[in-house]
Formats: structure tokens, sequence, C-alpha cells
């Protein structure tokens, strides 16, 4: 082979290499100025150990900077009305705001540890306090219902310069313990639970109801198209929670735009883009014409 040959054959190969690996990035990430460095928060029951495990369920050490805070049982009484202090507080997350109109991305990262509460079921009830824009991946060491999180991604919601309504977040810890009861007590799939609670809202927004009657009229409605059939006092829990969030101070115009959005399964968020990238045939006929032309070239050399 000649020295010509002996060229071409690396420089094939590192070309090959290349479009498998993808360019070479910077070993450490990069911190966006523009938005703050993420807010991890653990629960103040956390052993040594069980830290340790949350730190590296949430991939903290991979962040570029972040800032670490504890959420207590005294914490609650701030964004729920009635919270026992002596809570115990296990749930953990971290939490990145993003940039307005990105929508909230929420990843349950231990998924066999929080046993009630869905990433839906965040999704919605961080609506209704007022978080619209944030990326949020949720932890525990060990088995736990997930409610605390709650709290935690408030407080560091606040700690990453947000502001937040008590008000809107007492009605959002209702709304996740209806969420948790329909779907826990009552049987309801905890998908169905999550497409009735956005209808609802969505409704709530779009028809303006005055009157608590008017609530529950939308409520047994909405029952009705999703065939969910609920005990009198479950259909009770609905129109009270309602209710609440009818008298909240929401600009329910731009409310209804974000319920639209969340209807979609915000948490496809990237799916779709991947399917796109899959079920594209010319992608693929242009990556099996490359490889077709490359053994080509290299049979060539030995010709």
């Amino acid at each position: 082979m000649n020295k010509k040959r002996r060229w071409v054959l690396p420089a094939i190969l590192a070309l090959v290499l290349s479009m498998l690996t993808g360019p070479a990035v910077s070993a450490e990430p990069a911190v966006d100025e523009r938005l703050g460095v993420p807010i991890v928060v653990y629960g103040a029951d956390l052993t040594a150990d069980q830290r340790a495990s949350v730190e590296s369920s949430l991939k903290v050490k991979e962040e570029a900077e972040v800032e670490e805070i504890t959420v207590s049982g005294q914490d609650l009484g701030k964004y729920i009305q009635g919270a026992n202090p002596r809570a115990r507080m296990y749930s953990s997350a971290k939490i990145t705001v993003t940039e307005p109109g990105s929508g909230l991305v929420i990843q349950i990262v231990t998924p066999d540890n929080i046993t009630q509460v869905t990433s839906d079921m965040y999704a919605n009830a961080m609506l209704t306090a007022g978080i619209e824009d944030a990326d949020v991946d949720v932890a525990a060491p060990k088995p736990v219902t997930g409610h605390s999180a709650l709290a935690g991604i408030y407080k560091a919601y606040e700690a990453s310069g947000g502001t937040l309504d008590t008000e809107r977040t007492d009605v959002a810890n209702d709304e996740l313990t209806v969420a948790t009861e329909l779907a826990e007590k009552s049987g309801v799939d905890e998908q169905k639970v999550t497409e009735l609670l956005t209808e609802l809202k969505q409704q709530i927004a779009e028809q303006n109801p005055a009157t608590k009657e008017d609530v529950e009229r939308i409520v047994t409605e909405q029952l009705d198209k999703l065939q969910i059939e609920l005990s009198p006092e479950d259909r009770q829990l609905l129109v009270d929670l309602m209710d609440r969030i009818r008298q909240l101070d929401i600009d329910f115009s731009k409310w209804s735009d974000q319920l639209g959005q969340f209807a979609q399964d915000f948490n496809d968020k990237y799916g779709d883009k991947i399917r796109e990238t899959v079920n594209d045939e010319g992608f693929w006929q242009k990556v099996k014409d490359f490889f077709n032309n490359l053994i080509d070239s290299v049979r060539s050399l030995f010709s």
C-alpha cells in the first residue's frame, strides 16, 4: 500500500467516528448567565447517606454551578395553610428556571420512590401556584408519597428570584391532594386524573364562571365527557377545589393558553423531535448512501 493510501484509510475512519460520536464538547458545562444556576433543595430529614444518594440521582456534580438549600417542615407553613411543622421531609428537587414560553418539564428521576405524585400532577399544581417556565427533577432516597417536594420546589423557585402568591400555593397543594386521592382512593387512572384537572381548569379559564353553581355545572360536564364516575364526596372535592381556583387572582386569558399547551403533554416536549428524526426516511437514506459510498471507497483502495 502506498503512502497516499495509508493516509486515506485512517482519514475515512476518523470521519466515520466523528459522525458517530458527534462534535466535541467541553468537559465543563456552561452556566447560562441569563437565567441563573440550578437550585437544588434537599429535604431536611435526609441522613448524610440519603443526601448523597439524592445528590447522585439529581446529577448535582454534573452541573457547572448550583445553589443548594434545605426545605423543612417549618417551610411548609409559608406555602400551605395549617401545615404540620413537624412533617418529615425527604422528597428533594432540582429546579432550573427557563426562558419565558418554554413551559414546564418535570422528571421524577427516582420513580420507584415517589409513590403517589406523578410528574403531570406536579406540573399542574405548579401552574396553579404560578410557576410557568422551569425544568424540574424530583428525587427521594426511599419510598415516599412525594407531596413535600412541592414545598421544596416553591422554596427553590423563590431562591432563584421568582415570587409566589401564598394563596395560590395553598390552592395548588389542595389540588395535589385531590389528584392523589382520586388516583389512590377512587381508582381513577393517574393520566385520567391529570386530563380531568387540566380540562376543568381550562374550562374555568375560558368560561369565567361567576358562581359556585356554574363551577358545579362545569365539573359535571367534564366528568360526563371523560366518562368518569365519582362518589358524591369526591365530586364535591372537585367542585370546592375548582371554586377556589375560580377566585384566585389569575389572568385567565393567559392561563387558558398555558393550559392548552399543557394538555398536549409537555412531558413529550423533546419526544416529537426524536420521532421526527427517526421517521425521516430522507435522513436514513442519506446515512445508508454515505456508508454504501464509504464501503465502495474502501474497496477501491485495495483494487
